[in-house]
């Protein structure tokens, strides 16, 4: 008899000591989220990826497909067997219900399977894909549990509402494109896949988090997605940066983004490796370690800007110097010297390495009869897994583990009184942030919108690097550690205190803190919080139901363990940068620390499913999350195909495997540049008469984009003869009247400004000592029309000290002066010579003690 793939899969798993997948398959119907019923209807990867989030902790998620199937099982690229990769990544591990919406009873089945499930997950406004219109507001009502998520690309009100869009005009949009590629242009950008994941991850967050509510007495809720939006999640630390310095990025090189300095990738005598320098110390490093003793002692490119400004001169020096040895070797002596470098892999590298494959990172998948490899849930909860692995199930397949039923109308639990059913989804529920920067602060940022009570734990010794890495001559007197707006638009929602985690006190208080709290995140290096006595295996014993969780780059027991990464390091080493720009080119960057965002929202995601579990059963549990690993699903659909194929993926630069014209084109003016694209035989016949090539729109041997891409290199210079005499915005409106997806590539500053944003109030103004009035981004996901309103500012050093020690932790007005006198909370930065002065002390007190 002829073996299945999933026979044939599981037989070598079983050879190889693995377990098999069925059976792992089977046991993860237990999984955290088992006792949910999630249903997804449209067609949209970002209600996708969120689906199969749910799905990764053992959900019932039943995907609602017409009888050709989702329009995204059409999306390449695509696996020898004629399969898409995209649709595979997105949709391993749920069922698939087959509803014919010209079928008589399609609205009554359709009701049926919603009023039966917990999660309603809606990409409809995305792509309707045939699905029947149903009345979800009647059903809500009748169904007072449920929680309901729409997605859609810009919201259903403001001047971009009912664009026409792709992955790519919404980047473009969002200030994610402009930046990239060389100085001359065209700005380049990234294959279609980013919109989706980022979207996801953040309908994912919204879901939950009422699942959370839910299970302490609360209902249902609603929930709008924009698509856009969630994008900016990668752009607002730019945008907040440009509002602080001004209009001062420009495109400036391929894998060169301002404010640092080198932050790319070089070539070297075998592979390329990633470089970033952002500390002087790591600077000086890079140059020791290359023998540039000059440039190493030259006081004026100590600090980033300086560096940038000679980027040309200084590469000229150290470019060949890379070349004389492999990445590999380049990254050990980097290790040596705590530098955050990294050696670039292709997809290739990925898929033999056999520490991504032990830690779930990447998993096996069917296809049909086809076997691979995609990447797998990157929450990597330690007491209740993902799944890992799993079938892409073909239209109207229902999985071995699922759960369906229909009729069955879900209802909210009886109320516990323990939180108030109007408030904010995570009332109630208590973390303590020891992060720093951008990854960690954006998780716990999150939560903190989300109604968490955050107590962000700061040192005046060593406060959160994001208040300024560098201590220059004034900049403690001069209490610029507080003007720092990215700190400010990271940190708001929350409560500081500071605490010397190094000193006896201040170790206690941070235990007696811990011990009654629901969730502590960090994102040092993974040894810091155990060398200084708070490792898990100390507070699980504190506090059982403890939810741990560590931000590494690479994870706890990984052998990269004790690398030096920076969001840009996690982009270097995650595979994206292999398959983005032209043939033949270097691997290609598409953002400054793409890295940090996705960390912080996929944090965000596991503390969420830790805590549905923890509520449940009274039981918390250790989070090992790898920042890298969270950047592998932008490369999935490669991966996926190398993986059966073995070819390497080809790099389509600014063009696109699938829609022909797809491109960015310039307008009039300086540097200005539209993204468009044709996504089907309708819209490239619009497209061809707005631009009077009404001959293209009437050619037969054109109506399909295989035809196209034989003359692709004249349609794009009709398509920019048509551009260059128009303003970009001008360009951008007559080709969305036409019905075809474009936007503008803005810079991150032009979102200050731009007028969708300000008709949703998308930024909302806070006044701040030190600061004054600023705007901060509002979340991407909405209750109603508005947004939630932002609660408080980001603290000042040490602002709340008094108030939880003494209302937290009941100490009295007399021991926290003390703990004042000693140093060991503060409301001032200590300056290089204090914190010197301080450690003699210390010194002295140990060796007097002897």
């Amino acid at each position: 008899m002829t073996k299945t793939g999933l026979e044939r899969m599981e037989q070598r798993r079983r050879a190889n000591g693995a377990e098999s997948i069925t059976d792992y398959k089977m046991e993860s119907s237990m999984g955290v989220l088992s006792h949910l019923r999630v249903i997804e209807i449209g067609s949209s990867a970002a209600a996708s990826y969120c689906a199969r989030l749910f799905a990764d902790f053992g959900a019932d998620v039943q995907k609602v497909e017409p009888p050709r199937g989702d329009p995204l099982r059409r999306s390449a690229p695509f696996t020898p067997g004629g399969q898409s990769a995209w649709f595979a990544f997105l949709n391993f591990n749920k069922s698939s219900i087959v509803i014919d919406g010209a079928d008589a009873d399609a609205v009554m089945q359709l009701t049926a399977l919603i009023e039966g499930c917990d999660i309603l997950v809606d990409g409809r406004d995305v792509d309707p894909a045939d699905c029947p219109s149903v009345d979800i507001t009647a059903i809500r009502q009748r169904c007072s549990g449920l929680i309901y998520l729409e997605a859609s690309w810009f919201g259903r009100e403001g001047p971009y509402a009912g664009f026409a869009a792709t992955d790519s005009t919404v980047r473009a949009l969002a200030g994610l494109v402009k930046l990239c590629g060389t100085v001359e242009g065209p700005p380049s950008h990234s294959p279609d896949f980013q919109t989706g994941i980022l979207a996801g991850l953040w309908g994912f967050i919204a879901a939950a988090s009422s699942a959370v509510a839910r299970s302490r007495g609360g209902t249902g809720r609603s929930w709008s997605l924009n698509i856009f939006e969630s994008c900016l999640t990668l752009s607002e630390y730019l945008m907040f940066e440009a509002f602080e310095h001004g209009d001062v990025m420009r495109r400036i090189g391929i894998n060169r983004f301002w404010p640092n300095f080198p932050t790319g990738i070089y070539e070297t005598k075998k592979g390329w490796l990633g470089v970033t320098t952002v500390a002087p110390t790591q600077w000086r490093a890079f140059c020791d370690m290359l023998g540039l003793a000059e440039l190493r002692d030259d006081p004026t490119l100590l600090l980033n800007d300086n560096r940038l400004q000679h980027a040309e001169q200084i590469e000229r020096q150290f470019v060949p110097r890379l070349k004389t040895r492999t990445a590999q070797e380049w990254f050990a002596e980097g290790l040596k010297r705590k530098i955050p470098i990294v050696p670039v892999p292709e997809i290739s590298d990925l898929l033999q390495d056999a520490e991504k494959r032990e830690r779930g990172a990447i998993v096996p998948v069917l296809l049909g009869e086809e076997e691979g490899l995609t990447t797998g849930s990157m929450q990597r909860l330690t007491l209740t897994p993902p799944r890992q692995g799993g079938r892409v199930p073909a239209p109207g397949e229902q999985q071995a583990f699922a759960n369906y039923r229909t009729g069955q109308v879900r209802t909210a639990s009886a109320s516990s009184g323990r939180i108030d059913i109007g408030g904010l989804p995570l009332q109630g529920v208590r973390v303590i942030d020891f992060s720093m920067g951008w990854a960690g602060p954006l998780c716990t940022r999150t939560l903190a919108d989300l109604g968490a009570e955050v107590i962000k734990v700061e040192a005046i010794q060593y406060p959160d690097w994001w208040r300024g890495l560098n201590r220059p001559a004034g900049f403690v007197a001069g209490q610029m550690y507080e003007k720092a707006l990215r700190f400010c638009m990271m940190n708001r929602n929350k409560r500081g205190i500071t605490l010397d985690l190094k000193r006896t006190e201040g170790l206690a208080l941070a235990k007696r803190l811990l011990a009654g709290a629901d969730i502590v995140v960090d994102n040092y290096s993974v040894d810091v919080l155990p060398r200084l006595g708070l490792g898990y295996d100390v507070l699980r014993v504190l506090n059982p139901r403890l939810i741990m969780m560590s931000m590494s780059a690479f994870g706890t027991n990984s052998a990269l363990r004790n690398c030096r990464a920076y969001g840009s390091t996690l982009e270097q080493g995650s595979g994206l940068p292999s398959v983005i720009g032209n043939p033949g080119q270097t691997p290609v960057m598409s953002h400054v620390a793409f890295g940090d965002a996705v960390g912080g929202l996929n944090g965000c995601a596991a503390v969420l499913v830790a805590l549905i579990h923890a509520l449940t059963t009274g039981q918390g549990q250790f989070i090992d999350l790898a920042q890298i690993e969270c950047m592998m699903p932008f490369a999935a659909p490669w991966i996926a195909v190398n993986s059966i194929c073995g070819t390497p993926p080809i790099r389509y630069g600014n063009r696109h495997p699938q829609f022909v014209p797809h491109g960015c084109f310039r307008c009039a003016g300086e540097d200005n540049w539209i993204l468009l694209a044709a996504t089907d035989a309708d819209m490239w016949q619009r497209l061809a008469v707005l631009i009077g090539r009404p001959d293209w729109a009437a050619d037969a041997s054109l109506k399909f984009a295989e035809g196209r891409r034989d003359v692709e290199d004249e349609i794009e210079k009709g398509i920019e003869g048509w551009t260059l005499p128009r303003n970009a915005d001008q360009a951008m409106s007559e080709l969305q009247a036409a019905g075809v997806a474009a936007g503008v590539a803005r810079l991150p500053v032009d979102l200050l400004n731009d007028r969708h944003l300000r008709s949703r109030a998308f930024l909302q103004e806070v006044e701040r000592a030190f600061v004054g009035l600023h705007p901060q981004p509002s979340m991407p996901i909405r209750e109603g029309t508005g947004s939630y309103e932002l609660r408080a500012a980001a603290p000042t050093l040490g602002q709340h000290n008094g108030e939880i020690l003494s209302s937290v932790l009941g100490l009295s007005d007399a021991e926290i002066a003390h703990l004042a006198r000693e140093g060991i909370i503060g409301t001032a930065m200590l300056s290089e010579p204090e914190l010197t002065q301080g450690r003699s002390l210390r010194q002295t007190d140990k060796s007097g003690q002897g």
